[in-house]
Order: structure tokens, then sequence, then C-alpha cells
């Protein structure tokens, strides 16, 4: 299906500071891995039983993706 994915826009600076990220981590793109957290976080968000954290793990991933520019 042709509208199964949509464009988003986000600034380069930002996009190429992923793409450093990301270097070993075995996401092969940056969509990759922006597609992966943004599941992460809305799962959280919605209570997901298989994604039972921690309140420290929850504060880790939330410094991860302010220092990513998220926050």
């Amino acid at each position: 299906m042709e509208h199964d994915r949509v464009t988003l826009k986000i600034p380069r600076p930002l996009y190429e500071k992923l793409q450093v990220v990301i270097q070993g981590s075995g996401f092969r793109s940056v969509n990759e891995f922006v597609v992966y957290v943004l599941r992460d976080l809305i799962a959280l968000q919605q209570g997901d039983p298989d994604k039972d954290l921690s309140k420290g793990e929850i504060d880790a991933i939330k410094q991860r993706l302010k220092n990513l520019g998220y926050f």
C-alpha cells in the first residue's frame, strides 16, 4: 500500500548526530532507530505490560533522549 509510510522531517544537525549515535549499534539507518525509539515511547506511555521498566530505567531512557535533543 502506498499510504503505509509518511515522511517525518527533523533538523539536519539532529539527523547527523543520530548517524554518529547509531554507528556500531546494530541499527541499519537513522529511520530504523527513530522508529524503534518512538515505539518504545508509545509503549511506555500506554503502560505496555511487556515493557515494565524500573523508574531508573525510565529516567535513563529519558536522559538519553534528552541528550539526543528529544526533550
